[in-house]
């Protein structure tokens, strides 16, 4: 195919991961054909993943399957391969899910597919001709976009890979900018840096439908926002909370322990309206010390408005106010779509509440005025069972609340989790901080509202500190037995195969 692969001999790599583009709409014929296309049984579609964070991408398939209501069949569903592929029943499915998706990088229409070049060759040459004529003709321009994961294609290999579909019988020109069709092909050597095949093991070829949303990473970015704290939580990481929070736009969503609000600008990006609370008021007024290395002192203008200002969302952004959320000040009416929240676990940040240690201490009333409330130490376990008694009230039927909870590895266990009699937990997703630390991410949901419900506790949480601590204290012997048994430190996720969908 040469130059009608749309890639011509001397030209620099310009072949860029593919770019936002929909279907042109001035051919009748090619607008037929694509009905016809979309409203088919059976269409198979491959969502190229990235490798960051992986244990986020089935839960996240899950719940925006939920989002969306769309009734997922599951061609090749591995945490370990950089696709998924799903039988959808239309094209537009798969749009709904790139439109909120940040594990996918990209999907196709596959046309073909198989373990190694020769099989998906015959794959897409046996793909129905009316799936794949309506995209060859000469009112169509065109390119090829060629990928190989864990392998580095010199131009002439890529140029050598587009010639075999010559047998493609493409007509339109070639144009390497916006183009009309973009036919993307794919191969995969293995995951093993050291032990990679000479020939690629799987092979995928198809026609580009869209992007993900992994641009909002860039657009979120912490470095260029405009407040942020020592505790300010990954962009990445917030959008994956709100995807599994099931964010709609025009929901109400609140962060209790908000911080500098990192969670709370990944719903508003989402479409939701957003309040907060924290206990710290020189957090919530922007009075701290600057985080940003050589910053001595925060700008004027830093504020956390300030950052829904910079991204556009200061319509979505209500307010935030200096609360204790042992206390909390809302209204216990089921009122809230969601609760996305991180709380402090007593390392980065303190964990405090209003209180005193003091007996039957009794304010002078012409002190009651100008008093601040004294603070006091507050439970890690108190901290997580007021925050499921306060979801369990505040929330709307179907309203999911999402936080991180710290455990020691070793020590952790499902049944010791948590829970509320009117909440079910949906996923429970584990985030590896070292070999004997990690967070686990509880997204449960309100089932039903029972009169006088509460989170009992059955045993006290485990305080994240002492766990730490008891940790690093290990000698050198049994740091190596720890580390045999739970892996390296800092290995995202990959120490042991501990994440969990639930009641799916």
């Amino acid at each position: 195919m040469g130059e009608r692969a749309g890639l011509r001999h001397g030209e620099e790599n310009r072949l860029v991961p593919p770019s936002r583009i929909s279907p042109p709409h001035t051919n009748s014929i090619f607008c037929r054909c694509l009905v016809k296309v979309m409203a088919s049984n059976g269409s198979r579609y491959l969502f190229w993943c990235s490798n960051e964070l992986t244990q986020f991408r089935i839960p996240e398939f899950h719940a925006l399957s939920e989002l969306f209501q769309i009734n997922l069949k599951w061609v090749d569903q591995n945490e370990k391969m950089p696709w998924i592929i799903l039988d959808l029943e239309s094209e537009s499915q798969a749009r709904q899910i790139l439109s909120r998706s940040l594990s996918v990088k990209y999907c196709i229409h596959l046309w073909g597919s198989g373990d190694g070049v020769p099989k998906m060759h015959e794959a897409v040459k046996a793909f129905p001709s009316e799936f794949k004529e309506p995209y060859f003709l000469e009112s169509l321009s065109f390119k090829v976009y060629v990928e190989a994961f864990m392998k580095k294609l010199t131009m002439a290999q890529r140029v050598e890979r587009i010639e075999t579909f010559d047998y493609l019988p493409i007509k339109g020109p070639i144009r390497m900018k916006d183009p009309d069709v973009i036919f993307s092909y794919f191969e995969y050597y293995g995951d093993d840096q050291n032990r990679l095949d000479e020939h690629p093991r799987q092979a995928f070829f198809g026609r580009f439908i869209g992007d993900g949303q992994r641009h909002l990473m860039s657009k979120l970015s912490i470095k260029t926002r405009k407040f942020i704290g020592n505790t300010t939580m990954d962009p990445l990481l917030s959008l994956f909370m709100a995807n599994l929070s099931l964010v709609r736009p025009n929901d109400l969503v609140l962060d209790p322990f908000v911080g500098t609000g990192s969670i709370p600008v990944a719903a508003a990006q989402f479409g939701a309206f957003i309040l907060g609370s924290d206990i710290d008021f020189l957090v919530i007024h922007a009075k701290t010390r600057p985080s940003r290395w050589k910053q001595k002192i925060r700008a004027q203008d830093e504020s956390m408005k300030a950052n829904f200002q910079q991204y556009g969302l200061a319509a979505k952004y209500l307010d935030v106010v200096v609360a204790d959320s042992s206390r909390p000040i809302w209204a216990r009416k089921s009122i809230l779509n969601a609760i996305v929240t991180d709380p402090p676990y007593g390392i980065r940040e303190t964990i405090l509440k209003v209180g005193t240690e003091k007996k039957d201490l009794v304010i002078p009333e012409e002190f009651l005025e100008t008093h601040y409330p004294q603070k006091v130490e507050y439970g890690i376990s108190d901290v997580f069972y007021d925050l499921l008694n306060f979801g369990a009230e505040s929330l709307c039927e179907r309203g999911r609340l999402a936080f991180w909870l710290p455990v020691n590895r070793e020590e952790y266990s499902e049944e010791r989790l948590p829970r509320h009699p009117n909440l079910v937990l949906k996923f429970n997703v584990e985030q590896v901080l070292s070999c004997h630390t990690s967070r686990r991410l509880l997204v449960m949901e309100k089932v039903t509202t029972k009169e006088g419900g509460r989170a009992v506790p059955q045993e006290a949480i485990p305080d994240f500190r002492d766990s730490i601590q008891s940790a690093y204290a290990l000698d050198k012997k049994d740091r190596k037995e720890r580390i045999k048994k739970f892996g390296h430190l800092n290995l995202n996720g990959k120490c042991s195969d501990t994440n969990k969908t639930a009641d799916l």
